[in-house]
């Protein structure tokens, strides 16, 4: 079991597919803000909320040079149907062997009708511009949470 990166610590690096099967690395995203999301699976109740709650907020991000990034096990051929179905503006990103969920510390013993599983936990990341954990969330409730993002990002960006 993987544990989960702290404050201040560097991000672990990723090298991952997005909704394009085109690969994404940190590097790609040189002096902006990450807030990289885990969420369990495409077009479900919970994982759709969240994504169009950031969706509505791109531009609040944006302003302040973050880039938003959901990851999930899903693969680029569902985040693409996604994306298109709820008209989403952020980048997805397919993990099906869970190796940036495990890096993470998302990939967690999970209970359902009292049975045991591993699964994705909702956890969220605020990623610095200089490559170091600023924040995490690692039990998200999506009811408000871009929101919460959003306000904590403004703090640390000092706007």
């Amino acid at each position: 079991m993987s544990t989960i990166p702290q404050i201040g610590q560097p991000a672990p690096d990723l090298s991952t597919p997005d909704e394009n099967d085109n690969p994404v690395t940190l590097s790609n995203f040189k002096g902006q803000w990450i807030v990289l999301y885990f969420y369990p699976k495409d077009d479900t109740p919970g994982c759709t909320t969240e994504a169009k709650d950031f969706t509505e907020l791109y531009q609040d991000f944006s302003a302040l040079e973050a880039k938003i990034l959901g990851v999930s096990p899903d693969l680029s051929k569902s985040h693409c149907k996604f994306i298109s179905k709820h008209n989403l503006s952020i980048t997805l990103l397919s993990d099906p062997e869970h190796i940036l969920t495990e890096a993470y510390g998302a990939w967690r013993l999970k209970k359902f009708m009292g049975k045991e599983y591993m699964g994705v936990v909702r956890s969220t990341f605020l990623i610095s511009p200089d490559r170091i954990i600023a924040y995490t969330w690692p039990n998200v409730k999506t009811k408000g949470h871009a929101q919460a993002v959003l306000t904590k990002l403004r703090e640390l960006a000092g706007t």
